[in-house]
C-alpha cells in the first residue's frame, strides 16, 4: 500500500471518527517529529496508535480495515492481580469490506457497533485441530444474551449492540448499509502472535513510501523510532 493512500485513509478514518463524536487520545496527533521527541517509550511498548491493514493483499477496499489502539496492557502482565489486563480500540469497517476469517489464541473481545452501518459476522466454531468447523453452531453472547447460529451463520449488529467472542471463535466482519464505526475492549492485545488466519495473509501492510508519513503506524515503530 502506497504511503499516500495511508495518509489519505488517515484523514477520512480522523473525520469518520469525529462524525460520531468520538475524540481521540492526543498523542493520535503527533506528527513522526513530534512522536520522537515525545515520550513515546510505553506508547511504543503497548504498540499503541494508528494501524491500517489491507492484510498484505493490495485491496484495502475489498478487504482491510482501519484501527486506532487507545489503550494496552502487556502480555508479561497477563496473570498478575495488579496490572493493566486489558485493551481498547476504534475501527472502522467500511461498507462491504472484509475483515478476513480469524481467530485468537488469548484475547477475549468485546466488538460493538459505536454507530453507522449494520456490523456483520461471519462465524464459525474451531475444531479440535485448531481449524473451522464448519458442521457446528455457534453460541455467542449479545449483550449479555446468548445467540446461537449455525456454523457460517451471519450475525447482524446495529448501532449499539455488542457482541462477546472468546478464544477459537472463528470470525470475519463487514459493513453493511454503510461504513461502521466499531468499539473493541478485550483482553490484552496482541497483534504480532495473537491472530490466526484462515487465508494465508500478513496482519499488516507492505508500506510503498512516496511520500512522508502524516502520522507513525504501529507498523512503522521499530522502522521510524
Amino acid at each position: 500500500m502506497k504511503r499516500s493512500r495511508i495518509n489519505e485513509i488517515l484523514k477520512e478514518s480522523d473525520a469518520f471518527i469525529r462524525s460520531h463524536g468520538y475524540v481521540m487520545p492526543p498523542f493520535a496527533y503527533w506528527t513522526p517529529e513530534a512522536f520522537k521527541a515525545n515520550d513515546h517509550a510505553q506508547i511504543k511498548q503497548r504498540r499503541m496508535g494508528w494501524d491500517i491493514t489491507d492484510y498484505g493483499a493490495e485491496k484495502f477496499d475489498e478487504m482491510g480495515l482501519f484501527l486506532f489502539t487507545t489503550r494496552n496492557g502487556l502480555n508479561a502482565d497477563l496473570g498478575k492481580r495488579s496490572a493493566m489486563l486489558y485493551a481498547e480500540k476504534i475501527m472502522i469497517s467500511r461498507k462491504d469490506q472484509l475483515s478476513p476469517m480469524h481467530r485468537h489464541e488469548v484475547k477475549v473481545e468485546d466488538i460493538i457497533n459505536r454507530g453507522g452501518g449494520k456490523l456483520v459476522l461471519e462465524l464459525y466454531k474451531m475444531s479440535a485441530d485448531g481449524g473451522v468447523d464448519r458442521g457446528s453452531a455457534v453460541s455467542v453472547m449479545v449483550d449479555g444474551i446468548v445467540r446461537t447460529v449455525q456454523a457460517g451463520g451471519l450475525l447482524k449488529l446495529e448501532p449499539g449492540e455488542s457482541v462477546t467472542l472468546n478464544p477459537g471463535d472463528w470470525h470475519a466482519f463487514w459493513g453493511e448499509g454503510g461504513d461502521v464505526l466499531i468499539g473493541e475492549v478485550s483482553t490484552v492485545n496482541d497483534d504480532l502472535t495473537d491472530n490466526i488466519f484462515e487465508m494465508p495473509i500478513g496482519r499488516f501492510s507492505n508500506v510503498e513510501e512516496d511520500e512522508a508519513p502524516v502520522h507513525l503506524l504501529v507498523s512503522d515503530y521499530d522502522t521510524h523510532l
